[in-house]
């Protein structure tokens, strides 16, 4: 926790001139016994004392749900103190669906932002991929502008299900990870016919469980233990009896 804030105060005083109090509070612990590091209630005065002097902060926060959940109710109560000592400071976080009651719990008035991908995020996606192709003699005009077609017309069937993704509590669906999986298991072959045929199960409507397929098959061929491991993980989840939570 320390780490964090201390990372925020850092940004925060490392834009210009250190506040005097700021370093005043900082000589005063180095002067204590044994040289301590700094305390969260040190940082977390220095900050109330760094943010005083400007006229509007944002502290974004991303991926809130890798915090530990032993330390996240103690993160988001600092947070919530920043706001409440310093109104004009503003909080951006960014999360998996699990800690949204959490967040709420610490910010009530939150403004939450739906997100979901748009075809135009989902076509520069595939361009992108299709530009970085490893092995581009594979590939031709036609076949490229197919892949495209193919994939994007196919969307509402590849999204299965749907995952949130919180800017406090927005919501993303899961068309990437699934486009992700249907290109890589186009481009994953190694001649313009092989790649062909991918792309015609997609329109008979295998192409999901052919790109599942071949991420299986791209897992059973990884050295070493890695591949018994990835797929015990998966029956692991598989043949769980409950629910699994997030930890």
């Amino acid at each position: 926790m320390t780490n964090m804030i201390g990372a925020i105060l850092k940004q925060v005083v490392g834009r210009g001139d250190i506040p005097s109090g700021v370093r005043q509070a900082f000589r005063k612990a180095k002067r204590e016994f044994g040289c301590r590091g700094l305390l969260i209630s040190d940082m977390m005065e220095m900050l109330r004392i760094a943010l005083a002097s400007l006229p509007q902060v944002f502290i974004c926060i991303d991926a809130l749900d890798e915090c530990l959940p032993k330390h996240l109710p103690e993160l988001l109560e600092l947070l919530r103190d920043i706001v409440q000592g310093s109104p004009r400071t503003r909080i951006f976080l960014t999360g998996s669906p699990h800690i949204g009651g959490t967040i709420q719990r610490y910010f009530a008035e939150a403004v939450v932002i739906p997100i979901s991908p748009s075809t135009d995020d989902i076509r520069n996606y595939l361009e992108m991929k299709l530009n970085r192709d490893e092995q581009p003699e594979a590939m031709d005009d036609d076949l490229r502008v197919d892949i495209v077609k193919v994939i994007l017309d196919n969307m509402s069937d590849m999204c299965v299900g749907a995952f949130s993704f919180s800017i406090l509590s927005a919501k993303i669906v899961c068309r990437f990870l699934l486009v992700s999986l249907n290109i890589g298991a186009v481009l994953g072959e190694v001649t313009i016919g092989l790649r062909r045929k991918k792309v015609e199960k997609m329109v008979r409507g295998n192409g999901l469980s052919d790109a599942y397929t071949a991420t299986l098959a791209r897992m059973n061929g990884q050295k070493g233990n890695k591949s018994v491991l990835r797929l015990k993980v998966l029956k692991w989840v598989l043949y769980s009896v409950r629910p699994l939570r997030a930890e």
